[in-house]
This record gives structure tokens, C-alpha cells and sequence, in this order.
């Protein structure tokens, strides 16, 4: 028998979070801030380079893991996105749900963990990160891809196409593919969704203003357009798509 399952791709920061985890977690350091010669040394497209010598100087300055770990679990969820995560957990059945994103391993699951819905998401994909037998964090590239659109250290369009290639889904046929995301690195990958796919940028962040840029320059997407400002908007299309 066929059964109609719908796959959930998330993005993390800003979507599912608020804010940035990368710079929430600024609060650990002194003073709540960084020093220039730290904040001036971001070059474009090497966010994870730089965010390893923030790391680095959390941990020169004495800040543990339990005290990231507070920090961390102290962020706001986007409007909405608990009852959104609650009805997916409830109607687990018709949805398989990935994060994709440019956080950090670390983060997400202390994040998702803390408020119990961690267990919801068949896989996360994100930069890999650890703690040293010194007590300090190290974050490390998510792949290589040769995307020249892409940060250095992730392309999430590579990422969504590996994993509709994976094991995991060759027991599955989406008949749905629904894209929730905010960022300007969000849009390689909803260039690959299909006809019948669905894209949800939220409303007043970039990708947004990408996807309505291409419409303008008449390279418009293949799938379906719906904006977001709360994880209710999304969840009240769920529901319609489970009922049909």
C-alpha cells in the first residue's frame, strides 16, 4: 500500500529559534561582548572558521560547558513553532522532519532537547561540534560540496539532495516536499524543489526577498510559495494537507 508522507525541512536559526544560536551564545563571554580583533576577523563565506575562535575564546576566559549549556537552552522559540512541533509529534505518521542548518550539533540538541522535541526529527544535518578533553567547544566544516553559491562549509541544496538519495527514503515517495527556512542559504536548495513542493520563506527575512527577486527577473521556482510569520500559519497548512 502507498501511503502519502509529506517531508519537513528545516531550517534551525531564526526559523525554529528566534535568533542566531552563533550569536546568542555571545552572552557567555565577558562582558556579553567580543573583542574587535575577534568580531573584525569574519570573512565572508568562513562563518564556521570564525565562530571556532569564538569558541576558542570562550574557553580561554573560563567559560564551561555547563555555562554554554544555560545559555543555550535560554533562547527563544520562534512564535508558533512549539504547537507546530507538538502537532507534527501527534500526526508523526504522515511526516518525516530533517533540520537542515549552519549551527552546530551541540547546540541544536541541547536546544531541541531541553524542550523535549528533539526526538521529532528523523535526521539533522549541521556543522559537527565537540567538547575537548580541556573543556573547550571546536566546530568543524559540515562537508565538502563545490557549490560556488554556498559558504565554504555547507550547502544545504547537496545536503537535501543526498538525502533524498539516502537509504533512508528509498522505503518512502514524498508526495510533498515542504521548505522552511529564512536565510539567504536557504535559497540553493528550494531551486531543486519540484512542481508540486512547497517553499516557506518567513516573512521580512531574506530568502523572501530572494525568491521574490527571482520572480522579477522571470527565474521564478518551480514550487509553491507560502510566507510565514508564526509556526500557526504553517501548522494550519499541515492540516490541510493531511486532511486531503
Amino acid at each position: 500500500i502507498f501511503f502519502l508522507r509529506f517531508l519537513l525541512v528545516f531550517d534551525f536559526d531564526h526559523t525554529i529559534v528566534d535568533e542566531n544560536s552563533d550569536t546568542w551564545i555571545v552572552k557567555c563571554a565577558p562582558g556579553s561582548k567580543l573583542p574587535d580583533e575577534i568580531k573584525n576577523s569574519y570573512q565572508k563565506g568562513h562563518w564556521t572558521e570564525y565562530m571556532d575562535r569564538v569558541f576558542r575564546y570562550l574557553g580561554d576566559n573560563g567559560v564551561r560547558e555547563e555555562d554554554m549549556k544555560r545559555t543555550m537552552t535560554t533562547i527563544p522559540f520562534t512564535s508558533g513553532m512549539i504547537s507546530l512541533l507538538d502537532f507534527i509529534g501527534k500526526h508523526k505518521g504522515f511526516f518525516d522532519c530533517i533540520i537542515i542548518s549552519d549551527s552546530n550539533t551541540v547546540f541544536i540538541d541541547w536546544i531541541l532537547k531541553a524542550a523535549n522535541v528533539f526526538q521529532l526529527f528523523d535526521e539533522v544535518f549541521t556543522n559537527p561540534a565537540s567538547f575537548d578533553s580541556f573543556g573547550y567547544l571546536s566546530v568543524k566544516n559540515c562537508h565538502i560540496h563545490d557549490c560556488t553559491k554556498c559558504p565554504i562549509n555547507l550547502c544545504k541544496r547537496k545536503v537535501l539532495e543526498e538525502f533524498l538519495e539516502s537509504n533512508f527514503t528509498s522505503r518512502v515517495k514524498y508526495s510533498q516536499i515542504v521548505y522552511i527556512g529564512d536565510g539567504g542559504n536557504d535559497l540553493c536548495p528550494v531551486m531543486c524543489l519540484k512542481k508540486n513542493d512547497v517553499v516557506m520563506p518567513r516573512h521580512g527575512y531574506i530568502l523572501e526577498k530572494m525568491i521574490s527577486q527571482l520572480a522579477q527577473d522571470l527565474a521564478p521556482l518551480e514550487a509553491s510559495v507560502l510566507v510565514w510569520s508564526s509556526g500557526l500559519e504553517i501548522l494550519a497548512y499541515l492540516e490541510l494537507l493531511i486532511k486531503e
